[in-house]
């Protein structure tokens, strides 16, 4: 009935979360989507968003990702309905709000070819051992990436845990937010692998960044 009836009018209901306040659901033209205050969360425009970054990847070599920010699971459904990626995903998501959402809203939930962690993103990063062909970094809070997210040391660790031919996309920024630490941040990074291309609003909002090895 909710997707029927948000054909005429969005349908929502809301949750609290400590760590990403108030969350929307909303039945919105038929479909279910996730939303923090001020920012889509999964299942709208940031679907679209990491989509746009995944076309630029070569699939074909890649045989384990891992995703930084989880949210309701939108990038898992994409690469798995999309490109029917089916080999190995592991998630990190630090709210066990959005991991109960993700499962009971989306199906999104663990199985032999998905590991879901509850946990800190730089602190897996800081202690990670495994190595990954794509990494896909999608840390927000509302409409920011939290600042240790930018920062050398955080990003160091993270290019430890791509393969040597990995790829990583990483969703920067909405609109201006962050702007100097995100330009700042690009620049680093350009010293540290082959090629970084940077895609400016992305489905006229975001930045993406695609760091690609020889």
């Amino acid at each position: 009935m909710k997707q029927v009836l948000s054909y005429i009018l969005p349908v929502t209901k809301t949750i609290e979360s400590d760590y990403s306040g108030t969350l929307e659901i909303t039945w919105h033209n038929g479909k279910k989507h996730l939303n923090s205050q001020n920012a889509n969360y999964s299942y709208g425009s940031l679907q679209h968003i990491l989509k746009f970054g995944i076309e630029k990847i070569n699939l074909q070599n890649v045989n384990s990702i891992l995703v930084l920010g989880m949210g309701g699971g939108s990038v898992i459904a994409t690469l798995r309905k999309d490109f029917e990626f089916n080999k190995d995903i592991t998630a990190v998501e630090i709210d066990p709000v959005i991991i109960d959402i993700a499962s009971k809203e989306f199906g999104i939930s663990e199985n032999e070819n998905l590991k879901i962690l509850c946990a800190d993103a730089l602190e897996f990063v800081k202690q990670g051992k495994a190595q990954f062909d794509l990494i896909i970094v999608d840390l927000f809070i509302d409409l920011s990436v939290p600042s240790q997210f930018l920062s050398e040391e955080f990003w160091d660790h993270t290019l430890n845990l791509k393969s040597s031919k990995g790829d990583i996309i990483f969703n920067a920024s909405v609109k201006d937010t962050n702007n100097k630490s995100v330009n700042q941040l690009i620049n680093y990074l350009k010293t540290k692998v082959y090629k970084v291309d940077v895609f400016e609003n992305v489905n006229d909002t975001n930045t993406l960044v695609i760091l690609k090895s020889l």
